[in-house]
């Protein structure tokens, strides 16, 4: 009866948490309050930036990035606000930086951390690819697909217990699944989400880039870089995480007369 009873407790938290993506529609298991999830991230982010070299305000990188950064920034607050989501932001402290190094990669934690490495800067050539790279990074934050993923492993890591007492009694574990979620664990900071996220955050970053004012069809010339610069060394699509850049870019070409909708240039 007792393991009645916490299966059904927790097929009710399970149910509760299943949030609906703004945009998408789709529902994703999210247990962690977004609170936690943005205390954890400051944390996090303040011990990377210490670790790493960040570019200075006076750099005109940085100054380029900061500019397309607020841009999404507010393209996202509006998109929320005109939906009556703006709660879902609340907390959110943004911040972009840059870290000098040669890595084709930028990323958001929760509560619109960003960073964009220099090596991703000769790759997108110009404001509008950056803006769709940034537009869907932070899709992946206001997504809570990070979330997602921790949820999942919380899942495995914490099974029948009651979810907010594991919390709070193994807040180690807790941290851990947080690193693991957002790629932390690994040299190079990279987020792994599986190929349902990286859809859902590239349509929903080709919306936020056009609300920002920049030309959504400048994804479709910046994954076409990104397939040459890859040199074909790349798994096949079934092994990896991300959709293939064939994938993507057919994907990318069917949702774009939707993006465009929202497209004001400025």
């Amino acid at each position: 009866m007792k393991k009645i009873l916490l299966s059904a407790s927790l097929l009710g938290v399970i149910f509760l948490a299943c949030q609906k993506n703004a945009i998408t529609g789709r529902r994703g298991l999210k247990l962690m309050p977004e609170s936690e999830m943005i205390g954890m991230s400051l944390t996090e982010y303040d011990k990377f930036l210490k670790e790493n070299k960040t570019l200075p305000a006076t750099d005109k990188n940085v100054i380029m990035v900061k500019q397309v950064g607020l841009k999404i920034q507010q393209a996202v607050e509006k998109y929320y606000a005109d939906k009556g989501l703006s709660k879902q932001l609340e907390g959110f402290q943004w911040e972009f930086n840059v870290v000098e190094e040669d890595v084709v990669n930028a990323w958001c934690m929760p509560g619109g951390k960003v960073v964009v490495y220099t090596g991703l800067l000769p790759v997108t050539q110009d404001e509008a690819s950056l803006a769709v790279v940034m537009g869907h990074e932070i899709a992946h934050a206001i997504a809570g697909h990070g979330n997602e993923r921790m949820s999942q492993g919380m899942m495995v890591q914490f099974g029948g217990a009651v979810l907010s007492t594991a919390m709070q009694q193994k807040p180690a574990v807790t941290q851990a699944l947080f690193g693991q979620a957002y790629g932390l664990t690994t040299n190079l900071g990279m987020m792994k989400y599986s190929r349902t996220h990286e859809t859902e955050a590239d349509k929903m970053g080709l919306i936020f880039a056009a609300m920002g004012g920049y030309n959504p069809e400048a994804a479709v010339g910046f994954w076409e870089r990104m397939s040459k610069a890859g040199g074909g060394q790349k798994p096949p699509e079934i092994l990896s995480t991300h959709p293939s850049d064939e994938t993507r870019i057919a994907t990318l070409k069917a949702f774009m007369p939707e993006a465009k909708k929202y497209y004001n240039p400025k």
